[in-house]
């Protein structure tokens, strides 16, 4: 009976069903890949890894080339820290040591780099944001931040699209794009599938590959996971948007203890948190429960993003401090509704309500002129009002003698759409 063909596969990192990790070490001053392993709770170092399929898996070496341009960084081993409280403000005091950000959002940025390191524990994932003009260190806090998270991927707003999803879909890590302003509408479509789909888990991007007999096939790329970009302005999809905790660049002048350049010593140092972070992820992935925040004056897509940042958070100070921001971001996503179209719409059927008026499109369209057609330039029409109602609100409408209705089954759905953008 002839033996089963055992494969010899090239990967970055594994996690297989029995809970060993797998993950590639680069020794720069040898130029050296191996593997750490850990397994059972003891911690290996190896060139190859038999995997519990029989498979032999080896170091991609296809990454050396990547780790010289400096676009991918690894740790060079697992290294022991003393305890997390200590660890954590190891790399907060690196952070601050670069960067010049504003206290909370160092306290953020400390914790979002835990985070990565064992964001596969995860569904959903909030994104890191430094926005502002040119010259107010928005590289620098990329560099810095995005240096020790987990499996860090550099991109500039140069890279094409393309190298995006194909190097996310590899090494499965951190993706940084500096200066995320895309110019071209067909790049800004392509970079927000990815944002749009690589913050929760199961959205894989579909593409189409042509094979050796010229066939083409659906691909499906894998973009979860975390990111952290620099940009100038925000993006125009509200929902995007809300994906992103955001820093707005200071208009001060930098901290005059900032380096002007990196020292030498930086790269050393973001090597030496790396392989300690390593041993983070050993030690912490599979034991984080997400943090539900029971606050319900936070929005439920503020909760859905600051739960797993939450989650690696021990310091109750720490928490409050975060558990604010998120306040204060439920404030304004809620202030950012109440002045849209939508809203106004709302307005003028909670009226309607209120005074026990049926909900007819004409009626809502009469209500809507009378307290708010002075603010509209265009012509404000039964037609539009009810477009706006059936597809921006997505509540359905019947047909009676007298028009166009709500479905008397919408109400409750109407009452959830009244609390939600805070009428």
């Amino acid at each position: 009976m002839p033996q089963k063909r055992k494969n010899t596969i090239a990967v970055i990192s594994k996690r297989d069903t029995s809970g060993t990790l797998v993950e590639y070490l680069f020794d720069s001053s040898t130029s050296q890949s191996s593997f750490a392993i850990f397994k059972d709770g003891k911690i290996s170092i190896a060139k190859k890894y038999v995997d519990e399929f029989s498979n032999t898996l080896i170091p991609c070496n296809s990454s050396k080339n990547l780790i010289e341009q400096g676009i991918v960084y690894f740790p060079s081993k697992p290294s022991d820290y003393s305890n997390e409280e200590t660890f954590i403000e190891e790399i907060r005091s690196f952070i601050h040591r670069y960067v010049d950000v504003s206290p909370i959002f160092e306290k953020i940025s400390t914790y979002y780099v835990l985070l990565t390191w064992i964001y596969d524990d995860f569904n959903e994932l909030p994104y890191l944001r430094k926005r502002g003009d040119f010259g107010s260190g928005k590289t620098r806090f990329l560099k810095t931040v995005g240096s020790i998270c987990y499996k860090p991927m550099f991109a500039t707003g140069g890279a094409s699209t393309a190298s995006i999803f194909h190097i996310i879909n590899r090494y499965r890590g951190t993706l940084l794009i500096d200066e995320a302003d895309f110019q071209f509408s067909d790049e800004m479509a392509t970079i927000s599938k990815i944002l749009n789909n690589g913050n929760i888990d199961g959205f894989p991007l579909l593409r189409v590959k042509k094979d050796n007999k010229g066939n083409f096939s659906p691909v499906g790329y894998e973009v979860f996971g975390p990111k952290i970009v620099s940009s100038r302005g925000y993006y125009q999809d509200p929902a995007l948007e809300s994906r992103f905790i955001t820093e707005l660049a200071s208009l001060n002048k930098i901290r005059k203890d900032i380096p002007i350049s990196l020292p030498s010593k930086f790269t050393d140092e973001a090597l030496e948190l790396r392989n300690k972070l390593l041993m983070y992820r050993f030690r912490n992935l599979g034991k984080r429960k997400q943090v539900s925040i029971s606050d319900k004056k936070i929005d439920p897509r503020i909760n859905q993003i600051f739960s797993p940042l939450l989650s690696v958070v021990h310091s109750e100070k720490d928490k409050n401090e975060i558990l604010e921001v998120a306040r204060i971001y439920s404030y304004e996503l809620l202030a950012d509704r109440h002045h849209t179209v939508e809203a106004d719409v709302l307005s003028a059927i909670k009226h309607l309500i209120d005074s026990k008026e049926d909900l007819s499109i004409k009626h809502i369209t009469e209500e809507f002129i009378g307290m708010f057609g002075g603010q509209y330039d265009k012509k404000i029409t039964s037609k539009w009002i009810g477009w706006i109602v059936r597809k921006k609100l997505n509540l359905k409408t019947i047909r009676s003698k007298s028009g166009y209705l709500i479905a008397q089954n919408q109400k409750e759905k109407v009452k959830l759409f009244i609390k939600r953008y805070g009428l």
